[in-house]
Parts: structure tokens; sequence; C-alpha cells
């Protein structure tokens, strides 16, 4: 698994001098935050990127439930409309992206790695993402292939240095951290497929967006593809 390394001293992400300094992460939410939590509804698509006090954004996305995500709504993603999206016109972080590697010994269907894999991971790194991954053995049932503990890990550690997380997952394993994030005074926006998404983080958030309502935006062209060359020969 790849880390990143992220101490105070060496935070590079400096407002300039004639920028006005953003409010400090200690203080406390609008109450009724909490008093909604049952009433809250997906946003439309043009409020969650036209919003103006977002801040700095850092964007975590757990590739293992966006790829079911596209699966269930029967598209795939264009990652660099995604990023875009996303980030709505915000001053971007970090845009970090967890995926588990198969690293099952080769058999008669599975001959080599996951050649393709590599090749799109290596696309990833090379247009704006931060690629974090786990290598795992797909045949072992009796251990979970996620990277939550990754996720949010890296949400609670970057917290003093962005204004607003993105959290693209469904799972509700991840509440317990949004909530910790939240409760420093930063926002977390969970962006998912509302059908799929676990109640228990959308009421710890403080939006949701459904990804079946931009998915027209975020989905690839179909006559366009990705250029993902295999590597075989390189260790990523």
């Amino acid at each position: 698994m790849s880390t990143n390394n992220f101490t105070k001293a060496e935070n590079v992400y400096q407002h300039p001098e004639q920028e006005p300094d953003l409010p400090r992460k200690n203080l406390i939410k609008h109450s009724t935050k909490h008093e909604n939590l049952h009433k809250r509804q997906p946003l439309s698509d043009s409020s969650f990127c036209k919003d103006e006090n977002r801040g700095r954004v850092a964007i975590f996305i757990d590739g293992v439930s966006l790829f079911h995500t596209a699966l269930q709504l029967c598209i795939e993603i264009d990652y660099l409309k995604l990023l875009c999206h996303l980030t709505g016109g915000s001053r971007l972080l970090r845009a970090f992206f967890y995926t588990a590697i198969d690293t099952s010994r080769p058999n008669a269907t599975r001959q080599r790695p996951n050649e393709k894999q590599q090749g799109f991971l290596f696309w990833m790194r090379r247009n704006g993402y931060r690629v974090v991954t786990k290598e795992v053995q797909l045949a072992d049932h009796t251990k979970k292939h996620n990277l939550n503990v990754e996720i949010a890990v890296d949400m609670i550690t970057l917290a003093p240095y962005y204004d607003t997380a993105i959290l693209v997952s469904a799972d509700g394993d991840l509440a317990y951290a949004v909530n910790a994030v939240t409760s420093t005074g930063s926002r977390v926006e969970v962006v998912s497929l509302r059908t799929m998404t676990s109640d228990s983080l959308i009421d710890v958030a403080d939006e949701f967006l459904d990804l079946d309502r931009i998915k027209q935006y975020i989905q690839k062209d179909s006559h366009l593809g990705y250029s993902y060359r295999a590597l075989s020969n390189s260790k990523l």
C-alpha cells in the first residue's frame, strides 16, 4: 500500500497574502444540522457544484464502492469528468483513489496479474489522483477487501488542511470517521448511489449527492476511451 506523509511543517497549501484567512476549524456547527438528519434530501447537481463557500476541498474515493455503483448505473466512469464535477471550481487539496489489487496466485483462469488494472492506476496517477492501494487475495473470503481503515485515517489526519471533504462511498463503516471529521468543524459531503448507501453514513454527513442525478455528467462518452497501456514489466 502506498502512503502519503503530511506534516504541518511541510504543508505547502498556504493562502496567498491577499486572501482572507479561512474560519478556524474549531467553530461550532449550526445546530440545525442534527435537527434535520432524517429529513435531508439529496442535493441537486447544480447546487453541489456551485457552492462558493466550500474552501479547500479534499476528495476521497472508495474505488471498490464506485465500481459497483457504476455497474448498477450501467455506465463507465470518466474520471477526469468526475474530478472536475466534484471539485466544482473549489481549491483542490488532494484527490485520493483507494482500491485493492488482487495478488492471488496464477491459475488456469488467471495466469498473470491484472495488467489492465495496473495501466488504469498508472493513468490515474498521471491525471490528478493520489492512488492508494492494498494487496489482497480475492479468493480469501474470510477477509474484507476494502480500504476503509486507510480512508478513515487519511480523512482524519488531513482534516486540519481542508475545509470540505468529499467522500465517494456507500459504506456505513465510514460513518464514525465522517462524524469525527465533522466534529472538528470541517464539512463532509457524501457522494454515492442512494439505493446502495448506508443510512448511517448519510445521517452524519453535511450533504448527500445521489450519483444517479449526475451520471450524465460523469460517464464516459461512448465514442471515446482511455488509453490504459499494460505495465507487465513495471512496478507501480
